[in-house]
């Protein structure tokens, strides 16, 4: 559609819907990319819903654009709903740009898709800066024939009694069986004193002593993982642990090609394509500092270049298009360690840390001792650096700031460097934290703010319009030290003051979108919010964005019970170690530790690491702060226990639970509790 023309006659309903859907994709990339779409025809395009992203590949999209004209260049950035092509003339991408517009295609999943176009003047995206494998890793192609694989797959009886000692049952995502000896996904281990009969199937035997014979291994394997995946379906990130297995672990890729992502602890991420038949070996820094991990998605972006098989997945987006996954079953096979690990990455080895990580604390007593090992001290030593990440606003905090009456009197309990206690100039804001560090920053930045609890505020009863606790109730290790908290920040409200709350989500990955946290990339590791409030990038690029979720306070919401008993799906085992979570993965646990990496020594004194070994002088030490990840419902529950406020909205904001509650009336809390008599006389007696 022309654009004179739009603005020289009237639109119908549908050339309307068509011009809102240009316009938001047009704003979507200026601000997401900081490229400007422009009203004069030039040689480039910007293709909206025609990228790898949601799921148009090279092979789909050429062909149509290469029938308007001569396409010098199609541009596919990986991961992303748009693409960018080139025309040979000016004309070509006129013609390109009036007979494609709005027009609607079909993707490789067979969706259909409409796609929008719009001129741009250039177009310069930056590429991956690592060009290499991570070090101690390789892959070796063609390892064995079609008619070994064959064998091997045939070797897997996937229908046998599932109470076959080699069956795995716990996994909800993939098949797996175990030989040599069975790994616990519970403690990522395995009992070195309880070998499974049998040992490895009869066919491993002569593959793996071939393999050594040509030098691709050093060792014998003693154990034997096979897991099955189906499209879709992936890993977690994770480093087989240090004290279980021997340096080397090897992988075997069969039945059909993947691409696995490792990542370095200074968030650095490169893609490996896996083909068919290949073996990955990990020896080293790849198998020791570096995680592994498959992404559960039904499409790998990959190199479109003929010839090119194994390796790193580049970033040259004028050479990448998707490839369907297939069933794919590994064979991994590791030796299982006798004496402890003495690698020379001390900071994440499990035998040579000073003390274990803490146990799941099983009274007040033990929560109170881990919040101060694991959440005051460790917010003391960071404070320099952690505030450093935190200077953006999240969106919808500000709104509910600048939405308070003038005058209104605001308590920001758990405040960290003040981001919030400036916002609103109408307001009278006063902050406190746990932290006297944070604290410090707040005054030297002229906010009103002092040291406290969030279990007991100096904050007299009733005196506040509003409140806001921002990521700091999921620092609290029980349900009931959490509900405390809540208890305690509903009484400084007045009657019909509202409160703000945002904790932690489980879920990072909410409606099929995944949450900032986990798109982070390296480029800007250490710069943005690790609970970060950008606009996600949906599926469909220009899509409406969806509603925050707001839910009546009369809904269903499971009890706090509930989720006590296990109700969320994740791990969780009485004495259990806490695990330690790997930065920018999913969440497998409720209560773990988080890895802060310390940038620079901004803190009073030196700091010194929860788990370091000892003589380490490490020029970036690594402290591990309490978490508990919030299923969805549980914040309401939790608000739910207390008898005197409503939920007026809930909802989810970019890997956060969130809720906006009121302290009633004392007329309409006394109208409730009548009602819950009434009910209550109602119940037939037991």
């Amino acid at each position: 559609m022309d654009r004179n023309h739009q603005s020289n006659c009237k639109l119908n309903k549908t050339e309307k819907k068509f011009l809102r859907k240009q316009i938001k994709a047009r704003h979507t990339l200026l601000r997401h990319e900081g490229i400007e779409t422009v009203s004069y025809a030039t040689q480039i395009l910007v293709v909206a819903n025609g990228g790898l992203g949601n799921g148009m590949s090279r092979n789909q999209l050429l062909p149509v654009l290469e029938k308007l004209g001569q396409v010098d260049a199609l541009l596919m950035p990986p991961n992303k709903p748009y693409s960018f092509v080139t025309y040979k003339t000016i004309e070509e991408s006129k013609k390109a740009y009036a007979t494609l517009n709005g027009q609607q295609i079909v993707d490789d999943l067979g969706q259909k898709i409409i796609l929008y176009l719009n001129f741009v003047e250039k177009v310069q995206w930056k590429e991956l800066g690592l060009q290499a494998l991570p070090p101690g890793l390789k892959v070796v192609e063609e390892i064995i024939s079609s008619e070994d694989e064959k064998l091997l797959l045939e070797s897997v009886n996937w229908t046998e009694d599932t109470d076959h000692q080699n069956f795995q049952k716990s996994l909800k995502h993939r098949r797996v069986k175990h030989f040599g000896y069975e790994f616990h996904y519970e403690n990522n281990n395995v009992d070195k004193d309880k070998p499974l009969p049998g040992g490895l199937p009869d066919i491993c035997d002569s593959i793996l002593e071939k393999w050594l014979k040509e030098g691709f291994i050093r060792h014998k394997p003693d154990q034997l993982t096979v897991n099955q995946y189906e499209p879709g379906h992936g890993i977690p990130a994770h480093i087989d642990t240090h004290s279980a297995f021997e340096d080397e672990i090897i992988s075997l890729s069969l039945g059909s090609e993947i691409v696995m992502d490792f990542k370095h602890p200074d968030g650095v991420t490169v893609s490996v394509m896996l083909p068919r038949r290949s073996l990955l070996v990990m020896t080293g820094e790849s198998r020791y500092l570096w995680t592994h991990g498959i992404t559960p998605r039904k499409f790998d972006s990959v190199q479109a270049s003929k010839g090119h098989r194994s390796g790193i997945i580049t970033g040259d987006v004028g050479d990448l298009t998707l490839s369907k996954r297939g069933i794919r079953t590994s064979f991994t096979f590791r030796k299982v360690r006798q004496t402890p690990c003495n690698c020379s990455y001390p900071l994440v080895c499990d035998s040579q840390m000073k003390e274990p990580p803490p146990s799941f604390p099983e009274s007040d007593k033990e929560a109170s001792q881990l919040e101060q090992e694991y959440v005051h001290r460790v917010y003391e030593e960071i404070a320099g650096h952690f505030s450093s990440t935190r200077h953006t606003p999240w969106p919808h905090i500000v709104e509910f700031l600048k939405a308070l009456p003038s005058g209104s009197l605001v308590a920001d309990i758990g405040c960290g460097n003040g981001k919030y206690l400036g916002i609103n100039k109408e307001l009278y804001m006063i902050g406190c934290d746990r932290s006297q560090n944070l604290v410090d920053i707040c005054r030297e930045r002229q906010f009103q703010a002092f040291v406290c609890d969030a279990l007991a505020v100096p904050i007299r009863s009733g005196s506040c319009d509003a409140c806001i606790s921002i990521a700091v109730i999921h620092h609290f290790a029980t349900a009931e030290r959490r509900v405390a908290a809540l208890r305690e920040l509903v009484r400084l409200l007045r009657p019909g003051g509202k409160a703000l709350l945002y904790v932690w989500a489980m879920e990072q990955e909410y409606n099929n979108k995944k949450s900032k946290y986990l798109r982070e990339n390296r480029s800007s590791q250490g710069k943005k919010e690790e609970l970060n409030n950008d606009p996600p990038m949906h599926e469909l690029f220009v899509e409406q964005m969806p509603d925050m979720g707001i839910q009546n306070s009369a809904s269903s919401v499971p009890s706090i019970h509930d989720f006590q008993k296990g109700r969320c799906n994740s791990r969780k085992v009485a004495n259990s170690k806490l695990l330690i979570h790997t930065n920018r993965t999913s969440f497998h646990s409720q209560d773990l530790l988080v890895p802060w990496h310390l940038k620079g020594n901004t803190g009073k004194e030196k700091p010194t690491e929860p788990f370091g070994p000892a003589g380490t002088h490490d020029p970036s030490p690594v402290f591990h702060r309490f978490y508990h990840v919030f299923c969805e419902g549980e914040l309401e529950a939790a608000c739910q226990t207390l008898n005197n406020v409503s939920i007026l909205q809930s909802y989810y904001d970019q890997g956060n639970w969130c809720v906006i509650l009121q302290k009633l009336l004392l007329d309409a809390w006394l109208h409730l509790c009548s009602l819950s008599s009434l009910e209550a006389e109602k119940e037939p007696s037991r």
